[in-house]
């Protein structure tokens, strides 16, 4: 019921990740469709830059104010730490708090004076500021580090690399919050050069019971999660794309004119073939660099059309090398026999 700083920090990599889900499959794909000059209707759709722009921006971000307040002179508390929040972010759309100059929030009461509450892309979170700062001080320092690293055990030497006299830095230990924001950005940094599957997981009930279906709970849930404009871009956009190259390359033994063979551009080669296999004209647009189909069971159609041509080319090759195998083999016993007749007419 009470959130602290773990809290915080859990549900600002929250944030990240539906950042960089809304980045690929939502900003990216409509992106992608104006780069290649196909027709498009934009979409709207939440985007939570906003908030992680909130919690992690180098000069007016909470963990930047949090760090502040860390390495300020003086009496440091919990309140001075919210003190300074309600000053730099008092006029910001995703934060609340009791103290905050402004006024739409002074009459709220379900706010306590020592909390802060923040819009997350979820809905809103209260946090207890209560403890912030001494979590975000927990340091591990360099003599801590430096006798860690003498151990013998590979293990715990690899655990506190910071420890080496070789790496010996003079400055401040990083906060907790510093090295979570690091970590993230360097996870994130991680996710952005792959091509990540997502699984959204549904939660039916707060009672981790079978056969409860709560549909309020549930509605709640695919509206923060973004589903209703994944599903939309979904179906307004194309389920498959591929370069022109690649794909002539994969189907065009489906078309006389492609196959063995074609000697012009990519793109008209394609043409060629989606005209010849008679693919209605709604099911697929032709791109700058691209070809987008729309439908799933077009491309399973070209992939059944690929699969049973490769069959007819294997028994194709299949005939011709037994005819081959089978004259070269009459061709040697022809031979065979001139020789043959030729020798015996010589001694008869």
């Amino acid at each position: 019921q009470d959130n602290s700083f773990e809290q915080f920090i859990i549900n600002y990599c929250n944030e990240k990740l539906q950042q960089i889900f809304i980045e690929l499959t939502l900003k990216e794909e409509q992106e992608e469709y104006i780069r290649e000059g196909i027709e498009w209707t934009h979409i709207e759709y939440f985007n939570n830059a906003i908030i992680c722009d909130l919690i992690e921006n180098n000069q007016t971000g909470i963990l930047a104010m949090l760090d502040e307040e860390c390495l300020r002179p003086g009496t440091v508390t919990d309140d001075t730490f919210l003190e300074k929040l309600n000053q730099v972010c008092a006029t910001h759309q995703h934060f609340e708090s009791r103290m905050s100059k402004c006024s739409r929030f002074l009459n709220d009461t379900s706010l306590p004076h020592s909390c802060f509450r923040i819009q997350h892309y979820a809905g809103k979170v209260m946090y207890q500021v209560e403890g912030f700062v001494d979590k975000n001080n927990d340091l591990l320092y360099r003599d801590l580090s430096q006798a860690m690293w003498k151990a013998n055990h590979s293990l715990i030497k690899a655990l506190f690399p910071e420890g080496n006299p070789a790496k010996i830095n003079l400055k401040r230990p990083p906060t907790a919050g510093s090295q979570f924001k690091a970590s993230v950005a360097t996870l994130m940094k991680n996710l952005q050069t792959k091509n990540p599957n997502y699984i959204r997981c549904i939660k039916p009930n707060d009672k981790k019971a079978a056969h409860i279906f709560n549909d309020a709970l549930v509605c709640h849930q695919i509206r923060y999660l973004g589903l209703l404009e994944n599903v939309r871009v979904r179906r307004a956009g194309y389920a498959f794309r591929q370069p022109y190259e690649p794909c002539l390359e994969r189907y065009k033994m489906l078309c006389k004119q492609t196959w063995p063979h074609w000697r012009g551009p990519a793109r008209a080669g394609v043409e060629v073939l989606f005209n010849e296999l008679r693919i209605p004209e709604e099911e697929f647009s032709f791109g700058r660099s691209k070809i987008f189909i729309r439908n799933p069971r077009t491309l399973f159609k070209l992939e059944d059309l690929r699969k049973q041509r490769l069959e007819d080319l294997a028994t194709l090759i299949g005939k011709i090398y037994r005819g081959w195998k089978c004259r070269t083999h009459f061709l040697l016993m022809k031979k065979c026999q001139v020789v043959i007749a030729s020798w015996y007419r010589r001694y008869s």
